[in-house]
């Protein structure tokens, strides 16, 4: 088929990939203009603009999308379909109608559970087991377009954002390629979305600080959810600390190394009530958790014990 790919992050890379792997004519990429990174500020490329000069298309970079300007380049690439995948822009009514086939976004959900921006995110932080990939018809509307085909996908008890991040990417790129070919042999159908919505909003960074009140599966699930951006902290000692891995304790495995006192013993949230080589044993709101892996500010990323050898820290001491 005769298309235009919209895209931006890495997410995007494989759909971009598979696109061409399998013979479709990608006649223009639009991605995001280049952003200063780093110390020195100089502009850096996206993702999805490196892989497209790897591939030798035909690169656009609208700061606006919605200009007269781009729609009249997007009506002259005259596609038989749009594919959207984590574009960065919302898409002008003249734009979705240009395409006779419309426009088909790849978002990493079941759709209409968690529409928006962060789904990978909340999904985790949700405690979520079982997530998806979803192509869906655009429209004009946040995420609520007719669902054309979904996959599935579980969520291990420690998969991380980072983790889930690959696997959807690769898993969306095979099914908008099973939607294509469906749509080419005239067996797509659509089915309009139905059943309870979650939104998965920008993350802030109120979400990132550890709140040691609530329980150790919701902390658990907060530091994995945002492994590897933006990544969840807490304070020691007035120093903010990024923590990067937990995971909860096991009764069976571990009880030898959880003594009964530890139970028994009142602590308050965030107390340290043990520090091995497995992490540090900290109390929280309803349960204790480890802390495996930590990175104090300005330093890099270290075991959370050798954290605790390294500050001299004592047991009874809190994360505030």
């Amino acid at each position: 088929m005769r298309l235009i790919f919209m895209g931006t992050p890495d997410f995007a890379v494989p759909t971009l990939r598979a696109l061409v792997a399998h013979g479709h004519e990608v006649v223009g990429v639009f991605t995001q203009p280049d952003r200063p990174a780093g110390r020195g500020k100089s502009l850096k490329p996206s993702p999805v603009k490196v892989a497209a000069q790897e591939l030798g298309l035909k690169i656009f970079q609208p700061l606006k999308i919605k200009t007269p300007e781009c729609v009249a380049i997007l009506k002259e690439l005259a596609p038989e379909a749009i594919i959207v995948v984590a574009y960065g822009q919302i898409l002008s009514k003249e734009i979705l109608a240009i395409p006779p086939h419309g426009c088909i976004n790849v978002h990493a959900s079941l759709l209409p559970d968690w529409r928006g921006a962060a789904p990978l995110h909340w999904a985790i932080m949700a405690g979520d087991k079982i997530t998806g990939v979803t192509t869906m018809q655009m429209n004009e509307g946040l995420d609520t377009g007719d669902i054309l085909l979904q996959a599935e996908y579980p969520i291990a008890d420690d998969t991380t954002t980072g983790e889930l991040h690959d696997a959807l990417a690769q898993l969306g790129a095979q099914l908008l390629i099973a939607t294509l070919e469906q749509l080419q042999r005239g067996e797509l159908t659509r089915t309009p979305q139905a059943g309870p919505v979650r939104y998965a909003g920008l993350l802030k960074r109120e979400h990132e600080k550890i709140d040691w009140s609530r329980s150790a599966q919701v902390i658990h699930d907060q530091i994995r959810g945002l492994n590897p951006w933006p990544g969840s902290y807490t304070t020691f000692r007035g120093e903010m600390v990024k923590v990067w891995k937990s995971r909860l304790p096991q009764a069976d495995r571990e009880q030898e190394l959880m003594p009964a006192s530890l139970h028994q013993s009142p602590a308050k949230p965030g107390e340290i009530r043990q520090a091995t080589r497995l992490g540090l044993l900290v109390q929280t709101g309803d349960g204790l958790i480890w802390l495996t892996e930590v990175q104090p500010a300005g330093k890099k990323t270290m075991s959370a014990h050798d954290f605790f050898i390294g500050r001299h820290a004592q047991i009874g001491e809190s994360f505030a």
